[in-house]
């Protein structure tokens, strides 16, 4: 919409809608329902604790509304570029619903109480006629649209003066704190009155059409909220003054005999239902418009986004929610579905009361308003707000959240993207930032789980290692893909881009991981460089993870001294060592062959339990295995081993072999050739571990899939499985 085309200002954008909605049928025929029961004093009370609720909400609306410019969409626009367009959509959609249906509501008010005054015409032809009349004004401008609610606020005013200088009719009168013998409770009058003060964001909805929303949104609100409250605290006390408690719950249109013209107070009512009824049709299409053109209403939908003429008009959403209301009208059960509706308008204000908290509550430099309120004062107008739908109904607050939380989920599955940042980012760095202060006060054995950083390559032609990582990460400890290339060949965009293309890869692979490509002379260097710089505070990786095959062990002795930098640097070491082709084969068994809980022994079965755990090995078995001198060692090892898994309840199978003086490698050969992966412990890092290296790998060269397992971590890792 071009700037030239936004029209409206404070005072007919803002002033007028919200006031009309605010002064509406419940303040002509609930109000005295509500001071028969509850006497003066209380109703004025509960006047002013809705009021409240409604000016925190006002501030709210006040401090997004000077932070940045809200265009068409009014409070889904707030939501979904503060909460993001998920929260946006799941409140937006629900937003559209409740103001169409809204049209309905006050067309089907309108036509009841003309029909009873004028019975010789037909209920359904009024509610068509209404509708018709309402959408047709909607249609050809906001501006024309507001300016015949200039002559309903007129009828307003003069029916409140009309009552002002009325009289008594009835010398018996509630006073101060007259009731009737058997009145509702407190609460019961409070949610019927509490509607009558949600009329605000009516004015909001027409954001778009505003010339300057950052101005008129915050002025127009907070003047129809105190214009309001100013009628709703006089009113009582001219009620309770000229009528009994009675005469003031029997008779929904007790204000028209007090009143020096009583018909005004008739027109007035018919004025409230309309002006409202073309207040929901004004900012309802307004709203699905920016719903099909933030792509949060399905492809099919996106064609009731267009606008048409020079100002941009939603006359397509308006035919839509002429035609949805219209039907609403004539076959739907409004009284059943009316409480829900005021469930959504009620989700919509504390959405925006949690927007506007959070954005102070971070502090993000981004958001600067011009209006600024403590974050703990949207928090409690959110409360307030929550509390109410639970206080009004309940049952239409469980149906209402539950609907919500449907197009939540479903928006969510649709991985929706948008073009502008919001705050869900900076709230996780709030959350995050919390935590590293507190992690960096030590580690603890029971809390600890494996933080790897697994050096692939490239994850497409190396994906055993990523999909071995991840199963000992279990999608709890923080996994990183990691990849080193040579630096005189790679610049920072291409390293930019290589990060971006492995991390899509795995993710639709599946995997949830970090992703880190390094630039470094040689592999070697590399992994040294990120090991020593990759982390935050206490968040560092605490294993590594290599492949034997991988380009890192083609210099064994430069890969020898790699294990021991990294074993020095308090990283435990998994090695891997796996034909690319078959990876783990079947995914059936894994053997651990186990000296222990000293030393590797732990780390392992660990690692065991956390494979055989997984999604992708479910269903396997871990067979322990442990090599004894002779017989009469046999019958106790087991036992201990048996005690072993016990203690750390895993359902592990457990072996002890006789060595018969045969070698180990010779031993783990022939009882693990059919696994699906084995578990090896290696010994400490010293000046001759590369020939005991050369010497494992040729050993175990015919085994299936293998980690060799380090562990270098200052933890123990006995504690982890046994809590004594």
């Amino acid at each position: 919409m071009a700037e030239s085309k936004k029209s409206l200002g404070t005072f007919d954008g803002v002033f007028t809608p919200s006031i009309l909605t605010i002064l509406g049928v419940i303040m002509y025929l609930k109000l005295g329902w509500v001071v028969g029961n509850v006497g003066l004093s209380k109703t004025l009370l509960i006047v002013t604790l809705a009021t409240s609720i409604t000016f925190l909400t006002g501030l709210s609306i006040a401090a997004i509304a000077t932070d940045h410019r809200v265009r068409a969409g009014g409070a889904y626009y707030m939501i979904s570029r503060s909460l993001g367009l998920e929260a946006g959509g799941a409140v937006g959609i629900p937003l559209f619903l409740a103001q169409a249906l809204s049209v309905s509501l006050y067309t089907v008010g309108f036509a009841e109480s003309f029909t009873a005054v004028f019975p010789q015409f037909s209920q359904e032809l009024i509610v068509s006629l209404t509708i018709i009349l309402v959408a047709g004004i909607a249609l050809l401008s906001p501006k024309l649209a507001i300016r015949t609610q200039y002559l309903v606020m007129g009828v307003v005013l003069i029916s409140i003066l009309s009552l002002l200088f009325g009289k008594p009719i009835s010398t018996e009168v509630a006073g101060s704190s007259g009731t009737v013998s058997d009145p509702v409770g407190f609460w019961t009058a409070f949610a019927v009155f509490f509607p009558a003060v949600t009329g605000i964001t009516v004015g909001v909805n027409l954001s778009g059409d505003l010339k300057d929303p950052g101005k008129s949104i915050p002025l127009g609100t907070f003047l129809a909220i105190g214009t309001g409250y100013l009628v709703y605290m006089i009113l009582p006390v001219i009620l309770a003054f000229r009528a009994g408690p009675e005469a003031l719950i029997s008779d929904p249109l007790i204000m028209r005999p007090m009143s020096l013209w009583g018909n005004t107070i008739l027109l007035g009512v018919w004025g409230g239902a309309l002006s409202s009824a073309v207040g929901s049709i004004l900012g309802a299409p307004r709203v699905l418009q920016a719903l099909a053109r933030d792509n949060v209403l399905p492809a099919s939908l996106q064609w009731v986004g267009r606008g048409t003429g020079p100002d941009d008009s939603p006359r397509i959403g308006t035919v839509v929610t002429l035609i949805f209301s219209g039907t609403a009208a004539y076959f739907g059960n409004l009284e059943i579905i009316a409480p829900v509706l005021t469930m959504f308008f009620l989700t919509t204000y504390g959405a925006l009361n949690v927007a506007a908290g959070l954005e102070r509550f971070l502090r993000s430099p981004s958001f600067r308003p011009k209006i600024k309120i403590h974050w703990a004062f949207s928090l409690l107008g959110a409360v307030g707000c929550f509390w109410v739908m639970a206080l009004i109904n309940s049952g239409a607050t469980l149906v209402a959240s539950i609907f919500v939380g449907s197009v939540y989920v479903w928006l969510k599955k649709r991985e929706l993207t948008a073009a502008w940042g919001d705050l869900r980012r900076g709230l996780w760095m709030a959350i995050i930032r919390t935590g590293l202060l507190v992690l960096r006060k030590g580690s603890d054995a029971r809390n600890w789980r494996p933080n790897i950083l697994v050096f692939s390559g490239s994850p497409t032609r190396r994906w055993h290692l990523v999909d071995l990582a991840n199963c000992f990460s279990h999608s709890q400890g923080l996994l990183t893909v990691s990849t080193v290339v040579p630096e005189e060949s790679i610049s920072p965009e291409r390293l930019t881009a290589l990060e971006f293309k492995i991390r899509d890869y795995c993710e639709r692979r599946g995997v949830q991981s970090l992703v880190r490509v390094i630039a470094a002379p040689d592999a070697y260097s590399g992994v040294r460089r990120l090991v020593e710089a990759y982390g935050v505070g206490p968040l560092i990786p605490n294993s590594v993870l290599l492949g034997q095959n991988h380009e890192l062990s083609k210099d064994r002795k430069k890969f020898c001294s790699l294990v021991r930098d990294l074993y020095i640097a308090k990283r435990n070491v998994f090695i891997l060592r796996a034909e690319e082709e078959t990876g783990f084969r079947e995914r059936k068994r894994i053997d651990i062959w186990w000296g222990g809980l000293q030393g590797n022994g732990a780390l392992m079965l660990i690692l065991g339990y956390l494979t055989q755990t997984s999604l992708i090995w479910k269903g396997s078995e871990v067979h322990l295995r442990m090599v004894v001198k002779d017989e009469i060692a046999k019958q106790e090892a087991f036992q201990n081993l048996k005690g072993i898994i016990e203690k750390t309840r895993t359902n592990f199978i457990p072996h002890v072999i006789t060595s018969d003086k045969r070698k180990f490698s010779e031993q783990v050969l022939e009882h693990s050739r059919d696994a699906d992966l084995v578990l090896l412990g290696i010994r400490k890092p010293d000046d001759n571990f590369l020939s005991y290296w050369d010497e494992l790998l040729t050993n175990t060269n015919d085994l299936p899939a293998t980690v060799f397992v380090l562990a270098a971590e200052e933890i123990a890792f006995k504690d982890v499985l046994i809590h004594d």
